[in-house]
């Protein structure tokens, strides 16, 4: 009785209907990015200043050069670095008066003390932003006591990711993969044009929030759909380089971002292409292995017969009909305790809950914290994107040749202590902080990589869905936290978010080499399995089967 897997070997594993499939849903992918780190180009925050009334005019019939005008009107300007008072606050004085002096204009209000002791008020009327263009932090002023927002902003995205992931997750498996991708297609699309338009920071908060709600599950239904029409042996790297579709699209976005440095436009630019991926309704198939899982066979029979006239093999012609089989006797419902029941999958439970947070945490929070570093931005984005490449080759070279714990432990240690020499190194050598700092996204990504296909390989097929659902739950958590983090540490002391990510990066890598290996074993199909995965043996693998009916010959 042969398996699905089986039927591919005949018809294709990895022939031009799959790589015409995975290349279509690669687009895809990639499209995923402005969502997802949007906020770097979207949220950009340039340099401010409270706009006082009254000193443009001063400085202009005094003949001061912009140096001279911030030296003499903005408090504590010249310190080393920008301060709370030269971004938020103003004197609070009257430039307008008359007899000030062109060299010391702030003496006449002195009396018999120092600068210090000239009263400051908030920014009443006003910044003035030191940027070219414009992002949701200049039409909106989220700075000083109103920062908080831009941490919302993002937040709200990756809340959405949360409240969907188990939602959208519900539609791909009760309606298909290709349903579930046309409908969160088309929802996204229509939500960031209409964030186009809207007016008020709430509604762009509102359809943020939507966006969120489909993208990721979008996301996840074409990592599923395209790992589920290949063949096993070509199953992990495609799923790596589906991923690796997504840092193609990092490339794309910063290249559009440097040449559209306005944000609504830029977020309408990164939108439109999403309604092209609505022509997947004509060229991705469903997935025949979820028709067979819903008994639908004579379609999933029909997409094997074109794949194999795509791949131009022939079909074997004894295949007549499919339907779904089960190894076990009977079924177990998976249950959420079922996940912290035994030692072992509680410990595999609380470490990869943990490790997910800390790949997105330290993945989004290194994205934001290098659009606060003073550089080009679009230079460093641009680096840190690269370094994603040479990630997933590293990944693919070494899972099947040392295996998944020593990597993976090994990456998040990479990652952590990279952060902490970034921190270390003066501002003064930017060219080296950048190269530790992508030294630090270069590992990160490779644990983000990991986590994804090691979850499925640490629980038994009943609970394996629902353990990689609340695993990956933290992932949405620990984005949520990441823009709080940045933003609100770096207020601080500029490095101090990469102090903490070099302590949670370091507990991560800690944390793994307590998983067991997984190298070269099947799937565990039970508990018991899980408990025992330390020693030598595996379980047998469970299959989707085939039922193979042949029509009888008669004969005179």
């Amino acid at each position: 009785m042969p398996t699905f897997d089986e039927i591919l070997e005949n018809v294709g594993e990895f022939d031009r209907f799959q790589k015409q499939t995975f290349f279509v849903l690669c687009l895809l992918s990639a499209a995923f990015t402005p969502v997802y780190v949007g906020v770097v180009f979207l949220g950009f925050i340039p340099e401010h200043r409270c706009f006082s009334p009254g000193v443009a005019e001063l400085s202009h019939s005094c003949g001061w050069s912009l140096e001279e005008e911030l030296r003499y009107t903005v408090p504590e300007w010249g310190q080393r670095g920008a301060s709370f008072a030269s971004r938020c606050r103003r004197y609070d004085v009257d430039w307008n008066a008359t007899g000030l002096s062109c060299t010391d204009p702030i003496a006449a209000f002195l009396g018999h003390g120092n600068s210090s002791t000239v009263p400051l008020t908030s920014c009443r009327d006003g910044w003035v932003y030191e940027s070219l263009g414009t992002s949701l932090v200049t039409e909106f002023n989220l700075v000083c006591e109103d920062s908080w927002k831009l941490d919302l902003f993002q937040s709200s995205v990756n809340a959405g990711f949360f409240v969907g992931s188990v939602n959208i997750g519900y539609i791909a498996d009760r309606f298909g993969r290709k349903f579930c991708l046309l409908a969160t297609i088309l929802a996204n699309a229509i939500c960031g044009i209409l964030l186009f338009f809207v007016p008020t920071y709430l509604w762009i908060l509102i359809f943020r929030f939507l966006q969120g709600l489909v993208s990721k599950g979008c996301w996840t239904a074409g990592y599923i759909l395209v790992t589920e029409v290949v063949g096993p042996r070509y199953r992990r790297t495609v799923g790596i380089l589906y991923q690796v579709a997504f840092s193609v699209g990092l490339l794309v976005f910063d290249a559009v971002a440097y040449g559209i440095p306005h944000w609504r436009w830029l977020h309408l630019t990164v939108t439109l292409p999403s309604f092209f991926l609505m022509l997947y309704y004509w060229c991705l198939p469903e997935s025949p292995r979820w028709l067979i899982s819903q008994g639908k066979n004579d379609k999933a029979m029909k997409i094997v017969s074109d794949i194999a006239k795509k791949n131009q093999k022939k079909m074997p012609s004894h295949l007549e009909d499919i339907k779904f089989e089960e190894e076990d006797g009977g079924k177990q419902t998976p249950s959420l305790v079922d996940l912290f029941r035994t030692p072992q999958m509680r410990k595999n439970t609380f470490i990869l809950m943990y490790n997910w947070f800390t790949s997105a945490i330290l993945y989004q929070g290194l994205i934001m914290h290098m659009g606060l570093a003073g550089g080009n931005m679009y230079l460093d984005f641009l680096y840190s994107a690269l370094v994603e490449f040479p990630a997933a080759i590293i990944i693919i070279i070494t899972i099947d040749r040392i295996g998944r714990r020593y990597p993976w432990a090994a990456a998040n240690l990479v990652a952590g202590f990279a952060c902490l020499v970034t921190a270390l190194i003066p501002e003064d050598i930017h060219w080296l902080k950048v190269i530790a700092a992508c030294i630090g996204r270069m590992g990160i990504t490779m644990a983000f990589e990991m986590v994804c296909f090691v979850n499925t390989e640490l629980y038994p097929t009943y609970i394996r869905n629902l353990g990689v659902m609340v695993c990956s739950a933290l992932c949405d958590i620990g984005g949520v936290v990441a823009p709080f983090v940045v933003y609100r540490l770096v207020e601080v002391w500029q490095e101090l978010p990469l102090i903490v990510f070099s302590v949670v990066g370091v507990i991560a890598g800690g944390l793994v080499l307590f998983l067991p290996e997984t190298k070269g074993r099947v799937l565990p199909e039970t508990v018991e399995d899980v408990e025992n995965l330390h020693r030598q043996g595996a379980p047998k693998e469970k299959q989707i089967y085939l039922h193979v009916q042949t029509s009888e010959v008669a004969h005179d």
